[in-house]
C-alpha cells in the first residue's frame, strides 16, 4: 500500500472517511467487507499517528472531533487525488462518485443536481439529496452527513442563523439576493396578476415548511414568518405543498425561481414587500470543497443565472 506521509496509508484515508461517512465503525467494516476489530484498530492507529483525536465514540456510533473534521476534508483530497493519477496514466476507471448534499425545499437546488448526475462521468456514484429543515440541514453539515447545505438568510433570521454557524464551524458563502414572490396554482386568481399585495393574501391558505421541534420563527424557510395569518397549513415536503396551492387556492413565499420541468402547474407572482431573501451554501469553514461538490455548485450557479438572476461573486 502506498505510504503518503509518516507512515499513513490511503487505505486508512479510504477506512476514515467511510466510517465519517457512516457514523459507525462497525458499519464502515460492513459496508467495506473488513473485520470489524481490524476496522477499529485502524482508526486507533491512525489517530496514534497523527497525534490527535479523530473520532469521539459512543454507544451510538462516533462523531468526527473538530481535528477529525479537519482531517477529513485533507483525507479526501488525497484520496480523489490519487484515484485522478491511477486514472490518468494506469488507465484505471473513474472512482465512485461520493456527494450529499441537503437543502431547503427549493426545486433550482433539485434541477441543479439532476444536471450534476447527468453530467457525471463515471458509472459508479453515490449520492444523496435530502430536502429537509433548517436546524437539520445545520446538523446534516455539521456532522458531515452532507458536504453542503443550501439555505437562507435575511435581516430577520441572520444573527440567529450566523451564531449557530459559528458555533458549529459552518460558514455561509451567499448565491444571490432574490426578491420575494408567492408560488400559487396557476389557476389561482391571483396568477394573472404583475404583482401581489399582502392585502391579497388575506384569504388564502399560507402553506410554510414545517420545522418540528425547532419550530422558531427564526428556522422557518419563508419570510415574513411572523405575520399572521387566519388560515395556516404546515407541510413536510414539495409534493404536497404543490398540491395544496392546486387543490386549497394556498400560497407559500419564497424566491421566485422555480423549474417550469419540475413543477408544471406552479407559478410565481412577485410579492410587494419591502424585503430580500439572500439564498447561499454552507459548509465546514475549515474543510476544502471536493470535487464533486464544487461541480454541483457550478450547476447551481448555472441554473440560477438561466433565470435572470444575478449571482453574488
Amino acid at each position: 500500500m502506498p505510504q503518503i506521509s509518516s507512515g499513513l496509508t490511503l487505505q486508512q484515508l479510504r477506512y476514515f472517511i467511510e466510517v465519517a461517512a457512516e457514523g459507525s465503525i462497525s458499519a464502515a467494516a460492513d459496508l467495506l467487507y473488513v473485520a470489524q476489530p481490524t476496522m477499529s484498530a485502524a482508526m486507533k492507529d491512525l489517530e496514534a499517528r497523527v497525534g490527535r483525536s479523530l473520532l469521539l465514540r459512543s454507544a451510538r456510533g462516533v462523531t468526527l472531533t473538530a481535528d477529525g473534521a479537519e482531517f477529513l476534508g485533507y483525507a479526501r483530497q488525497v484520496v480523489e487525488q490519487f484515484a485522478l493519477l491511477e486514472q490518468r496514466y494506469l488507465g484505471r476507471p473513474p472512482r465512485r462518485r461520493l456527494l450529499g448534499v441537503s437543502t431547503q425545499h427549493y426545486s433550482f437546488a433539485v434541477d441543479a443536481f439532476v444536471r450534476m448526475v447527468k453530467a457525471s462521468d463515471v458509472a459508479e456514484y453515490e449520492f444523496s439529496l435530502r430536502e429537509s429543515r433548517t436546524w437539520d440541514i445545520i446538523e446534516d453539515v455539521r456532522t458531515l452527513r452532507s458536504e453542503i447545505g443550501i439555505l437562507y438568510r435575511n435581516d430577520f433570521n441572520r444573527k440567529i442563523i450566523d451564531k449557530l454557524l459559528r458555533e458549529s464551524g459552518l460558514a455561509f458563502t451567499p448565491l444571490f439576493l432574490a426578491d420575494p414572490h408567492i408560488f400559487i396554482s396557476r389557476h389561482n386568481p391571483l396568477a394573472s396578476k404583475e404583482r401581489a399585495t399582502l392585502d391579497d393574501l388575506a384569504g388564502m391558505p399560507r402553506l410554510t415548511f414545517d420545522q418540528g421541534a425547532n419550530n422558531s420563527f427564526y428556522f422557518a424557510e419563508e419570510i415574513l414568518s411572523t405575520m399572521s395569518s387566519k388560515q395556516e397549513i404546515r407541510v413536510s415536503d414539495r409534493a404536497t405543498i404543490f398540491n395544496l396551492m392546486i387543490g386549497l387556492h394556498g400560497y407559500t413565499i419564497s424566491t421566485g425561481i422555480i423549474s417550469g420541468e419540475l413543477d408544471p402547474e406552479i407559478v410565481a407572482i412577485p410579492l410587494d414587500v419591502d424585503e430580500r431573501i439572500e439564498i447561499g451554501w454552507i459548509g465546514h469553514a475549515a474543510i476544502p470543497l471536493t470535487d464533486q461538490a464544487q461541480h454541483y455548485l457550478k450547476e447551481l450557479r448555472t441554473v440560477v443565472a438561466e433565470f435572470g438572476v444575478a449571482l453574488i461573486d
